[in-house]
């Protein structure tokens, strides 16, 4: 039982990193920058663990979803509120 446990969980963070992944790339395209640049806002404004703590609600959704609740979720670090 513990090997399955173990299985699962690491299905999970695969699959988040895939999902982080996809973020990325699409957040890249979206607002035209290299991967480094987009790596590097969505790191400084703590994008990849909010990614990361409701993948299981975000990863259902849109591209165009995902996209701009990141945008809104980098306005309001930039605004103090989050």
């Amino acid at each position: 039982m513990q090997i399955i446990n173990r299985i699962s969980v690491d299905k999970k963070k695969q699959d988040i990193a895939y999902f982080i992944s996809f973020c990325i790339e699409q957040y890249k395209n979206e607002h035209h920058l290299t991967g480094l640049e987009a790596m590097s806002q969505l790191e400084q404004y703590g994008v990849f663990d909010y990614l990361s703590e409701h993948y299981e609600v975000l990863h259902t959704q849109s591209r165009q979803w995902i996209m701009e609740d990141i945008d809104q979720f980098i306005k309001l670090r930039k605004e103090g509120s989050v």
